[in-house]
């Protein structure tokens, strides 16, 4: 069995043939879709975060409306870039929004992906330290939410506060209990993924990954995978971690999915440069009729491995026809593959 959810780019241009003109029309179309994917009996609803971009940008306030929408939908990011984010500020608003949801966040947080702009964090005020590049900024801001979220108190009260404070330190407010179990770290290597178990966090692996070994995709993450497992039981923490991979998988059932993927096009892996110096390797997509999924998906090792997929969907396309992409998933593939 396996948890599925949904992973939603949020793109929207002005242009006549996409579905999402406006940033307000992918944001409410975003809700409109968890709610439609909870119907259904999707496990997740996820997004990913971008700056400076046509695409969703600020999460929490699409986090607390989707939770509060919903009942029992998980709803997460994949992935939020610490390199932008304060820490503190982002205990808060990640724990209301937690709240609403009555503890539903599943929070992707990572160093970030290629952006749009040239050092885009420096914009939010946040410049690396002496000696420290944007990655290791990043990572430094994750251990300081982390910490944050456990809620201990840190802060010297005043001695004559506008409302009475409880004893002792003071911490953030409101912290949600049990979060800080729920964040998953973005891992491009094995070596950040070996990085999140020792701190604790789950692991989200995506559609690409930095090229370690020259092997397919799916090998690359699968051992990524078992290597996370390996830190993660070294480290003793005693509960037991969740991994995530993203797939593009679209089943072919009738004209419209024909007309929209059966030139097909991404069925092979593709070897690239994430920021013009390393080399990375992207996933395969899957699309095909159904009795080839099953064919294909059960050759897919990292897949496998992971306890939770995360399917890609093209947002663009509206919630009608991205449920109806859901929908083939679940009653037409994942039943025959043992995820259902």
């Amino acid at each position: 069995m396996k948890k599925i959810g949904f992973l939603s780019f949020g793109h929207w241009t002005p242009s006549p043939q996409s579905g999402t003109r406006s940033a307000s029309e992918v944001l409410l179309q975003s809700i409109d879709l968890a709610v439609e994917a909870e119907r259904l009996g999707v496990d997740g609803a996820y997004y990913r975060v971008h700056h400076f971009a046509r695409q969703l940008s600020s999460p929490f306030p699409l986090l607390a409306a989707i939770g509060a929408r919903t009942k029992t939908i998980e709803i997460g990011t994949g992935v939020i870039d610490m390199r932008y984010e304060n820490p503190q500020y982002m205990v808060e608003d990640a724990s209301s929004a937690d709240l609403i949801s009555g503890g539903r966040l599943q929070l992707g947080i990572s160093r970030g992906s290629p952006e749009q702009v040239i050092e885009g964090y420096k914009y939010f005020g946040y410049t690396p330290r002496d000696g420290e590049d944007d990655a290791a900024m990043g990572r430094r801001h994750t251990v300081e939410f982390l910490e944050l979220l456990r809620g201990k108190g840190f802060a010297q009260p005043n001695p004559r506060p506008m409302f009475a404070n409880p004893p002792g330190l003071l911490r953030l407010e409101p912290t949600s209990e049990g979060l800080r179990d729920r964040l998953w770290w973005g891992a491009g290597s094995n070596a950040t993924a070996v990085w999140a178990a020792k701190l604790g966090m789950n692991l989200q692996s995506s559609t690409l990954k930095f090229d370690e070994t020259g092997e397919p995709f799916h090998i690359q993450q699968a051992d990524q995978i078992r290597a996370f497992r390996a830190a993660w039981n070294e480290a003793g923490h005693t509960r037991t971690p969740r991994v995530s991979v993203s797939r593009s998988i679209f089943a072919i059932t009738n004209d419209l999915d024909r007309s929209y993927f059966g030139r097909g096009g991404k069925e092979q892996d593709q070897i690239g440069s994430i920021d013009g110096a390393t080399r990375a390797v992207f996933g395969r997509g899957y699309t095909g009729e159904p009795d080839e999924l099953i064919a294909q998906l059960r050759e897919d090792e990292a897949i496998a491995e992971a306890d939770t997929l995360l399917l890609t969907v093209p947002n663009q396309l509206g919630v009608e026809y991205n449920v109806h992409v859901l929908e083939s998933i679940l009653t037409m593939v994942a039943p025959a593959l043992g995820w259902r």
